[in-house]
């Protein structure tokens, strides 16, 4: 099976700021170019953070309400100097999150989660930025063709991985949902069936109505 890398899937032309860029100019920055973030690098291009709208907003939220119907938000110490702050270098969250362009949806989606960001700059090994990738470009696995989901499951998984005759497991796709029927000499067989689809880039959930000939479960049991 080929799963698309983060190499594939990621944006290559990245809108950058440095580490000195004023205030204002990353406001147009984000404007002109119609992005929400944007990662801010050395002298040597390598990530040292990322410069969000949400990093930006913090300088109004700390100006004075006039109308006296809102408080001043409490801030940390930590917020407060990111809301005083003027250069790309004082607003940016840091460091950085990075992804490699070898990794995989699935390692790039979980590290995205760890660290609750919608982006991660995509770095080579001397830590260059080469792309950046969001959650947007992660989602675009979903919109492979149904036919060519069916036609990697069939091929890769069940003949090329599992030895199956392509009579033994009918596969139907619709909108990403795969539905399996057939029969299997082995009931062991079956979740691994499931397991190996449900990694197919571009599946959205799996559903399995498969026969068994052969009860092989008590002499495989399933490990605690």
């Amino acid at each position: 099976m080929h799963h698309r890398t983060v190499g594939e899937l990621m944006t290559r032309e990245v809108v950058r700021a440095r580490r000195d860029m004023p205030f204002k100019e990353i406001v147009r920055l984000l404007a002109e170019n119609d992005v929400t973030a944007v990662p801010v690098v050395d002298q040597l291009d390598r990530p040292m953070g990322v410069v969000s709208e949400a990093d930006l907003l913090r300088k109004c939220a700390d100006q004075a309400d006039p109308s006296g119907r809102t408080p001043i938000p409490h801030l940390e110490a930590w917020e407060r100097a990111k809301a005083e702050g003027a250069r790309a270098e004082e607003l940016m969250s840091a460091p950085a999150v990075c992804a490699r362009p070898e990794w995989s949806v699935v390692e790039a989606a979980r590290l995205m989660e760890v660290h609750n960001v919608k982006r991660l700059p995509v770095v080579d090994e001397t830590d260059t930025l080469q792309g950046i990738l969001s959650r947007g470009d992660l989602l675009r696995i979903f919109l492979r063709r149904d036919d060519a989901i069916r036609d990697e499951i069939t091929r890769d998984v069940l003949q090329q991985t599992l030895g199956l005759a392509p009579e033994q497991v009918t596969v139907k796709v619709r909108e990403g949902q795969v539905t399996l029927g057939g029969s299997v000499q082995f009931k062991t067989l079956v979740p691994v069936i499931e397991r190996l689809c449900r990694s197919v880039d571009g599946v959205v959930s799996v559903s399995a109505h498969i026969a068994y000939r052969t009860d092989d479960s008590r002499r495989h049991p399933t490990a605690p």
